[in-house]
This record gives C-alpha cells, structure tokens and sequence, in this order.
C-alpha cells in the first residue's frame, strides 16, 4: 500500500451510502486513496525518487530537485 513520504498519510476505508440514505441496510465499504505522486526530490543532500501527496507538494514541505 502506498503512503506518502512526508506525512505518512494512506488509504482510509468507509461506507457508501445509498442515494435514498434511508435504508440502513444499504451501504458497502470504500476506499479512498491520496492523490500521490513520484517526484524526485532532495532529501540528505542526495536526489532520491519519493512519493508525496499533492498537499504536501502544495505546502512547500518537499525540496524538488
């Protein structure tokens, strides 16, 4: 399962509703997965190749090579 380097966020799991809503007894699980991508960055002083989520690409928190 992929995470991401910097805030090790990952896949969380829930129920899907029905449209209606009103039957409990309609809903089966989901996933939702982090918008991550493979982007080369310096980490140490050497250029490695991580994966990161787009939020923490957003925020400035990785150092792009």
């Amino acid at each position: 399962m992929a995470k991401c380097a910097i805030c090790n966020k990952t896949q969380s799991v829930g129920n899907k509703l029905s449209i209606t809503r009103s039957h409990i007894s309609k809903r089966s699980s989901r996933t939702w997965k982090p918008n991550l991508r493979s982007v080369k960055a310096e980490i140490d002083g050497e250029v490695k190749r991580i994966h990161v989520c787009a939020k923490c690409l957003k925020n400035g928190k990785v150092k792009r090579a």
